[in-house]
């Protein structure tokens, strides 16, 4: 097999990263509709998807804003959305973690779900690349994303509460998280981690502030982590 160059492997991320273009948008759009309709200007709307970088936890710190939440939940909430992140650095870690750490710090600060996940099935597939052809994958991966992503936070503020609701850009948030969680089911731990904090967050949907996701996340992770005992136990015994 002739060996692939970073080239070739920026391009392949390209690729993997282009089809959440279609989500992407209008999660966006809908970011600078909500931060407009909840009083955040033109430039906070802006600055905070360039500084923040992460939707759903921006998603979730207007929201409680606009609902007069105490500063201190809207931080812990927002920090506790965006653990996943912790967890995807771990995932990244083996792969990418004898880049130098400059560009340790960009993978960092450009880490987004669409991009984690179409690069760790890709590591997972190619356990030969280099830590460069990786490295190379994964800005592809998030070339098509980001900068759209905050171009049209910015049209969404611009155009506020104009974009008529019958193009329902709310659809964007479910349906990103589907197409990242679904390919990623591939054990029974995923399977029971995923069904148990759908459960709990069901369950818990009355508490205020949404606080009881929060549960219902540590909930999945718990749940998840005993079936994996529970199988490695199994797969050990004689």
């Amino acid at each position: 097999m002739t060996p692939q160059s970073t080239k070739s492997t920026y391009w392949q991320g390209v690729g993997a990263g282009a089809p959440f273009i279609l989500v992407i948008v209008p999660f966006a759009l809908l970011f600078g509709v909500v931060a407009s309709e909840a009083g955040l200007d033109i430039v906070q709307t802006f600055a905070f998807s360039v500084l923040v970088v992460a939707g759903a936890a921006q998603f979730t710190a207007v929201q409680l804003l606009s609902e007069h939440a105490p500063t201190i939940i809207v931080v812990i909430t927002a920090l506790a959305v965006n653990l996943r992140m912790a967890m995807y650095s771990a995932s990244l870690t083996p792969h990418l973690g004898q880049a130098p750490l400059g560009t340790r710090a960009l993978v960092a600060y450009c880490m987004v779900d669409q991009a984690y996940a179409s690069s760790i099935l890709a590591f997972e597939k190619h356990p030969d690349w280099t830590t460069g052809q990786k490295v190379a994958f994964y800005f592809g991966a998030v070339t098509p994303l980001m900068p759209l992503w905050l171009l049209f936070t910015l049209v969404g503020s611009l155009v506020g509460g104009r974009i008529p609701p019958e193009f329902a850009l709310d659809f964007a948030v479910p349906i990103t998280f589907l197409a990242m969680i679904a390919p990623m089911l591939r054990t029974a731990a995923h399977v029971v981690a995923a069904l148990v904090s759908i459960a709990v967050a069901l369950m818990l949907a009355f508490v205020p502030y949404s606080m009881g996701l929060l549960v219902a996340g540590l909930a999945g992770m718990m749940a998840g982590a005993q079936t994996e005992w529970v199988m490695t136990r199994k797969e050990r015994a004689p």
